[in-house]
């Protein structure tokens, strides 16, 4: 039985008190981890006269914190401590551990509810009531103190992290939001539809349909490298610089190479866009196209014929200027409907890992070309859930379709 009347003891309890109570102030005045590690450090040495210790703590890895008087280096211990399962207090001598650790005395596991938070290793101690007293006891006490304030300090960051970066989406939605058209025509001589999936809740995908003049508009879809907040943010410039291009030219070349140089620009070269941009100028029947890089969009003419937009440069923002550039021009052109889309369409899988694929798609806006932009959408869709049979979706997929009749 400890006898409380001991000054000694007395005088023990009295230390263990202020120092909880130092520990304490420390945690409530929100010190950083450095400063409450050389307290533990400094009440250890000072008032419990332990001549050695170790302090192992699991953060993405197992870490040394605290270190003092050993011989041995531990700058490198987490394949060692890994494999170690000690629920209790118990000598080193009764645990298999590495010859460097011999110098020690004592085990301490430190515990938050069922987790092992830390180890320490411990020689040294001096203590009149043996392994299991007040020492050691106040030893396990103290760490878990400091251990749990440490652990919530790092909760409270990715706590703080997270609300920044939902922050940080919603604004990116609300961005992209901003970015797609709202209303697109629907008239019997000019139909426009549209549909966007995002993969995540931020995607990088981007289409618009923008009217010159009552005869004229200019269509695009594209796709940027990389997703989320980057790539909203990227896109957005992009969209921003395309609007004041088209407000000042209706020269096709002229606005991707403008186009290209912006984002080589704002980028460095380390992202790009892929993008089929196209002019339709109904009263001269021209149809003019650049594709840089992108999937080829299905054109079907009047006369039923369909071919696939291949053709223009490479990618936009990795080169400036562009290796070569060619706008493909179409001429006598009064009736046709253009299937554009982004590669997650045709790169979903089925359970067999078998892509939807573009012929597949082909075939499909070939069969149903009369069909309206609605229509035809609705059926590739159902076609693509259909592949897919539950499977997920691996890109953001977008699909825009115009339909021009006399």
């Amino acid at each position: 039985m400890l006898n409380t009347e001991n000054p000694q003891f007395l005088r023990i309890r009295e230390m263990e008190l202020n120092a909880l109570l130092e520990v304490t102030q420390a945690i409530n005045n929100n010190l950083p981890e450095d400063a409450l590690y050389k307290i533990y450090h400094f009440i250890l040495r000072a008032n419990l006269n332990i001549q050695k210790l170790l302090l192992c703590i699991k953060d993405d890895s197992w870490q040394c914190k605290v270190n003092f008087g050993t011989q041995g280096s531990f700058t490198n211990i987490h394949q060692i401590i890994t494999p170690l399962r000690i629920q209790e207090i118990i000598p080193v001598d009764k645990v298999l551990l590495p010859d460097i650790f011999r110098e020690f005395d004592l085990v301490v596991p430190v515990f938050h509810k069922e987790s092992i938070l830390a180890y320490v290793f411990v020689g040294g101690l001096t203590t009149t009531e043996g392994a299991a007293g007040t020492g050691v006891a106040f030893l396990q006490t103290l760490t878990n103190i400091i251990i749990v304030a440490i652990e919530n300090k790092k909760l409270a960051r990715r706590q703080l992290a997270q609300e920044a970066f939902n922050r940080e989406l919603e604004i990116a939605q609300q961005v992209q939001g901003m970015l797609f058209p709202k209303n697109l025509p629907n008239t019997p001589q000019l139909q426009v539809k549209a549909d966007y999936f995002p993969h995540h809740s931020v995607g990088g995908d981007y289409y618009d349909f923008i009217s010159i003049d009552e005869d004229k508009f200019l269509l695009c879809i594209a796709d940027v490298s990389g997703k989320g907040v980057p790539a909203a943010l990227l896109m957005s410039n992009f969209q921003a610089s395309l609007r004041i291009l088209v407000r000042q030219t209706d020269d096709l070349k002229q606005i991707i190479r403008e186009l290209n140089y912006a984002l080589f620009q704002v980028s460095g070269g380390e992202r790009f866009i892929t993008l089929f941009c196209a002019m339709y100028d109904r009263k001269a029947g021209r149809f003019s196209y650049v594709n840089a890089g992108h999937n080829a969009p299905v054109f079907c003419d009047g006369n039923h014929y369909t071919h696939l937009l291949e053709k223009g440069t490479t990618v936009l923002g990795i080169f400036d200027p562009l290796p070569f550039l060619d706008e493909i021009i179409l001429e006598d052109v009064h009736e046709f409907l253009l299937f554009s889309y982004t590669d997650g369409l045709v790169e979903v899988n089925n359970q067999a890992d078998e892509e939807f694929g573009g012929e597949r798609l082909l075939g499909l806006v070939r069969n149903h070309q009369a069909d309206s932009p609605e229509s035809l959408h609705r059926r590739i869709t159902a076609a693509v859930e259909a592949h897919r049979a539950g499977m997920s979706f691996t890109d953001d997929v977008t699909m825009l379709t115009v339909k021009v009749n006399r």
